[in-house]
């Protein structure tokens, strides 16, 4: 009997090497395996993905181990872990996609309307961009200020939804919770994807629950453009982090990149003179640093990393305030970048 599902493994394992390339980029080929620290994309030996071999059984393409953990999988567990993708029907059109392969289609099956796209692709996040509203005096808005965050009612990246549907993993049922909504964009300025945070019901933190954050669509290499770049640029990992330093330094270009590991893999654009990376004090942050330095180097732009006090930068903002964590990005700007501190 035809399976769908096998066919497109089959066709990920004849592509082996392109899918590590685009979802594990922070490895390398050696002979007949791509080689990488593990699934988050970390750099390191651990992690061994089989490049060629049968396509199916012992020895099959696009099998992976991970010496250190165990772990073992194929090609779509990767895509999986990588974006963030949990329902299996989303998890194929991300594979699909990938492919450059249309949706399936069943002609003995009549059509009655357009189907929507399915969730966790740039057109379900366009919808539920669309849906949202801006941020200034909702509950998003409220839940920023909460973390002395007072410039996200400003951003046209972000918007706020009033009844977001999230579902903990193994549960069946979804839950309509408040969430703010960050538009994950391309060097082209599409859309390519969404983060959303939930919210607790009266704004003064995050949900109540297990997953708190999740993101959908294509988020490999794009970003959080929350103010456009000039000829700097400045980014790190999560929203309110980045927006932390827009309190200190209004009008500093910054964007998000939502992690460490799509933090090393961000697509630089053109233009860019001097770049500024600012990381959170983890060894991931320092891992992903290194990354996107190498790359922004190897293209001739200058590098400097700026790293907070505490955890991170919202946390110096909230402890601090955004006078004090002024004067602490003063000793890490350049000199030429100085004067937007006085901005």
């Amino acid at each position: 009997m035809y399976s769908e599902t096998e066919e497109v493994i089959r066709a990920l394992a004849e592509n082996a090497e392109g899918v590590c390339r685009a979802y594990l980029p922070a490895g390398r080929r050696e002979g007949s395996y791509w080689i990488v620290g593990d699934l988050q994309n970390n750099p390191g030996r651990s992690l061994f993905v089989r490049l060629t071999g049968p396509l199916s059984g012992p020895g099959a393409a696009g099998k992976f181990t991970d010496g250190a953990t165990g772990e073992h999988g194929d090609l779509l567990d990767i895509i999986r872990e990588r974006t963030g993708i949990s329902r299996f029907p989303d998890l194929l059109a991300e594979a699909r996609s990938h492919l450059g392969r249309p949706q399936p289609v069943f002609p003995d099956v009549p059509v009655q309307r357009k189907a929507k796209a399915p969730g966790g692709t740039p057109a379900a996040a366009a919808r539920l961009f669309a849906a949202s509203v801006p941020v200034a005096g909702t509950l998003a808005d409220t839940y920023l200020r909460s973390r002395d965050v007072t410039q996200g009612g400003t951003m046209s990246a972000l918007r706020f939804h009033r009844k977001c549907w999230h579902r903990e993993e193994g549960q069946t049922r979804s839950v309509a919770r408040p969430a703010l909504i960050a538009a994950v964009t391309d060097g082209a300025g599409a859309l390519q994807g969404v983060h959303r945070t939930w919210l607790a019901p009266d704004g003064q933190g995050k949900a109540g629950v297990e997953t708190q954050r999740r993101a959908m669509g294509h988020l490999l290499g794009n970003a959080v453009r929350l103010i456009p770049h000039d000829d700097i640029l400045v980014i790190g990992e999560g929203i309110e982090t980045m927006l932390s330093l827009v309190e200190a330094v209004p009008g500093l270009p910054v964007w998000a990149a939502l992690s460490s590991s799509h933090l090393g893999a961000v697509l630089l654009p053109e233009g860019v003179q001097r770049l500024y990376i600012a990381i959170d004090r983890d060894p991931a942050g320092h891992r992903a640093a290194e990354r996107l330095s190498a790359r922004a180097t190897e293209v001739g732009i200058a590098v400097r990393v700026v790293e907070p006090r505490l955890g991170d930068f919202n946390d110096d903002l909230r402890a601090n305030g955004k006078e004090a964590l002024r004067q602490h990005l003063a000793f890490q700007i350049g000199p030429e970048d100085r004067h937007r501190l006085s901005g």
